[in-house]
């Protein structure tokens, strides 16, 4: 599907500056997207993105038309237009696959598919891979060689799977993320994720664990990963080779985690963070700045209200400045 600018422009109520009749025929991120695609620009920190990116057309608002080198749609609420364009794309692309799917499966030797499941259209499934009972693989899955699937899990529409792989009981890949718009009235409207997910070889998936499709490029788990129980990721998530993550842990959208990392139990990490290769986090810790140097850390202090949380971890990072201070007047006194 391709819309033109002046189409895009009606449907997100937006100023346009440029070629009204230029096509697009998808959305990307500013640094990804080529002379085919729409990107946008929600604040200034994506300014240099912006400046460089290789996109047909950018969705901003009057703060950064400035620096603009492209075709450009003018909105308030850029947000809010990209999760009303997203819809489109989405909707398009779903009846795109109704009209080319075929319904054939490419299941090679030894593959066993227990009672009750539901394989969708162009699924490749990997030799001496087995699918337990009650699976859903939805359209366009791809699961590699010699992977166990275990009973309820639920694989949506066009994720890779790697070799080796064991998804456990009731896990859920690809499920749509959690990407909501506000509006001037307050009220909220969800984006839909373009996105999917791709797991590398030899990645172990605890029971009931989510993984959550990208919103426009992919949530990556690279090979070697591995994944407890009950473990959240969301949408666009990258998480390095061999990095192990304890359950209940639950990590935000956009963050990249290292190689080689250890994530504890009921550990809780912001979003759009970046955590260095042979990071340890403690368990019940929380993550809210990035992490540059490998290293065991730990962080968790009691709920109170914000305002008061910034004056305590400001207190607590002064201590050994404040005890060594304490001692010279001790000292002093005597």
């Amino acid at each position: 599907m391709k819309l033109t600018l002046q189409e895009i422009a009606k449907l997100i109520d937006a100023t346009l500056s440029g070629d009204s009749s230029k096509e697009i025929s998808g959305i990307n991120t500013l640094i990804d997207a080529d002379s085919n695609q729409i990107s946008y620009a929600v604040s200034k920190k994506y300014k240099e993105s912006l400046i460089d990116s290789g996109a047909g057309a950018v969705i901003v608002d009057k703060k950064l038309i400035k620096h603009c080198t492209t075709n450009t749609l003018l909105v308030e609420n850029v947000y809010l237009a990209y999760s009303i364009l997203t819809h489109k794309f989405k909707q398009q692309q779903n009846i795109n696959h109704l009209q080319t799917a075929s319904t054939r499966i490419k299941a090679y030797n030894n593959v066993t598919i227990a009672p009750g499941c539901i394989i969708g259209k162009n699924v490749t499934i990997g030799e001496n891979t087995s699918i337990g009972s009650n699976c859903v693989i939805e359209d366009d899955v791809i699961i590699g060689i010699n992977s166990i699937i275990e009973s309820n899990v639920t694989i949506q529409k066009g994720c890779q799977v790697g070799k080796k792989c064991v998804i456990s009981s009731g896990a859920i890949i690809g499920s749509e993320g959690f990407g909501n718009a506000r509006d001037k009235n307050g009220q909220w409207h969800s984006i839909a994720h373009l996105g999917s997910v791709f797991i590398g070889d030899d990645v172990s998936i605890g029971a009931n664990t989510t993984i959550d499709r990208g919103s426009i490029a992919n949530t990556e788990i690279h090979s070697g990963v591995k994944i407890d129980n009950l473990v959240h990721i969301a949408h666009n998530v990258i998480i390095g080779r061999d990095t192990a993550i304890a359950a209940k842990t639950g990590i935000a959208g956009t963050t990249v985690i290292g190689k080689r990392c250890m994530i504890g139990g009921m550990v809780g990490i912001v979003g759009h963070l970046t955590i260095a290769d042979d990071v340890i986090v403690n368990a019940t810790s929380t993550v809210n700045r990035n992490i540059t140097k490998p290293g065991i850390y730990t962080g968790f202090v009691p709920l109170m209200l914000h305002s008061e949380w910034k004056k305590v971890g400001l207190w607590i990072t002064k201590l050994d400045k404040i005890a060594t201070l304490l001692k010279i007047k001790l000292k002093n006194i005597k």
